[in-house]
């Protein structure tokens, strides 16, 4: 059975997992699969899910914030923020969902603080322009 390294990076580190015979990813336009021998190739994967398969072996589940997934020379290159990896599928799946969550309550809490940086910044712009007009 052909076979393609697929090469993962991270914001902390990268791994390589030789003798891979299969991926199956989603990018806008849906889910695409990649064999050994496929031709070059660039994409942005969304968030989500991905799987590959080593050998015959079970499927691996590998849970992205996005990515940018590079298929050239039988090396399938995915390039993201950072990534989990895992065999089961239950597990993973609530990983995912509970990265998500904690990105998005993150996201809300400075939200929060830009909008309060922004009213300080603007009452002190009118504290100024009152302090000049005086």
């Amino acid at each position: 059975m052909k076979s393609f390294i697929l090469r993962l990076q991270d914001a902390s580190h990268a791994e390589e997992i030789a003798g891979t015979t299969s991926f199956v990813g989603e990018d806008t336009s849906g889910s695409f699969g990649v064999l050994a021998g496929h031709a070059r190739m660039m994409t942005s994967l969304i968030i989500g899910l991905a799987r590959f398969r080593v050998g015959n072996n079970a499927w691996q589940y590998l849970a992205l914030p996005g990515a940018v997934l590079y298929f050239h020379d039988n090396v399938l290159t995915l390039s993201t923020r950072r990534y989990l990896l895992d065999d089961n599928y239950m597990r993973i799946s609530q990983a995912l969902q509970q990265q998500l969550l904690a990105e998005e309550e993150k996201l809300h809490t400075m939200k929060e603080s830009l909008h309060h940086m922004e009213e300080e910044v603007l009452k002190r712009l009118w504290e100024i322009g009152r302090k000049g007009a005086g």
